[in-house]
């Protein structure tokens, strides 16, 4: 079959994929990554000597460090990496030459999304494998660990997108504040529940109800506790947790479009 006649992917989709590919080159080369990554390794594989020093049982204290070596370094990840992927191509200018090509704003947006969560799962991955590692080398399964591993890359993928809509409108150390800030009170989500039967009826408790129903409740997704103490989780919760995860990480993305749509560039 002559070069001509090969089909083509769709022009969206082939203008998405090469913004990921150059933004999963460029992420690779950040020094910031490789030291985040360095430390959440030797701090999962120091995690052994730590349960000698520490009162409590051995195995699941290798897997509460482990499981949140994980999760507190992929969110340093996509702060200190993710908040600054669209300000660096307008600090370089390489941003107006993409614009002046046929390609839309938005697939920018999703180039970049797709491509630095690339990079995230595979330093998940790795984390995941040293600490597997670490297990197996005490004689223990971590299979019981792939639940929490997988709803921990989901949380990250919705930090993410929310570290890419920041980004898409204001500038790093804003972006890194407003995230970091999504992510905390996410994990607090549950406290507008105890704030809201502290309050009086009236405008106090809608504000909660709104404030719970829009903010991104990550608490649901952390499931550490159960894989450390090995306890059932709810029969689909895990596919829940994908399904509400994925929906609202393409909601923020969404709006992380319409808003640098509207972006303009001096």
């Amino acid at each position: 079959m002559s070069a001509a006649l090969e089909p083509k992917p769709p022009r969206a989709v082939a203008a998405v994929a090469a913004i990921a590919v150059n933004t999963f080159r460029e992420a690779i080369r950040d020094r910031i990554l490789y030291l985040l990554l360095a430390f959440s390794l030797l701090l999962i594989a120091a995690s052994r000597l730590l349960s000698f020093i520490t009162v409590g049982d051995e195995e699941k204290i290798v897997k509460d460090l482990g499981l949140s070596a994980i999760a507190v370094f992929g969110v340093l990840t996509s702060v200190f990496v993710g908040v600054s992927l669209v300000f660096k191509e307008i600090e370089k200018k390489t941003l107006y030459t993409l614009l002046a090509s046929p390609i839309r704003r938005w697939h920018f947006v999703a180039g970049k999304y797709l491509g630095f969560m690339t990079v995230l799962a595979i330093n998940v991955s790795l984390m995941t494998a040293a600490l597997f590692l670490v297990l197996l080398a005490r004689g223990e399964a971590p299979w019981m660990l792939v639940p929490a591993v997988v709803l921990t890359l989901v949380q990250l993928a919705l930090v993410t997108a929310f570290a890419v809509l920041f980004s898409s409108f204001t500038n790093p150390v804003l972006s890194a504040l407003g995230t970091l800030s999504v992510y905390v009170v996410g994990h607090l989500s549950w406290s507008f529940d105890l704030l809201k039967k502290r309050l009086p009826l009236g405008a106090g408790r809608r504000l909660c109800d709104v404030a719970h129903s829009l903010l991104p409740s990550l608490d649901r997704l952390d499931v550490k506790m159960h894989a450390v103490h090995g306890l059932p989780l709810p029969d689909g919760y895990v596919l829940f947790g994908i399904c509400y995860g994925v929906c609202y990480s393409v909601v923020v993305l969404v709006l992380a479009c319409c808003v640098f749509e509207r972006r303009g560039f001096a």
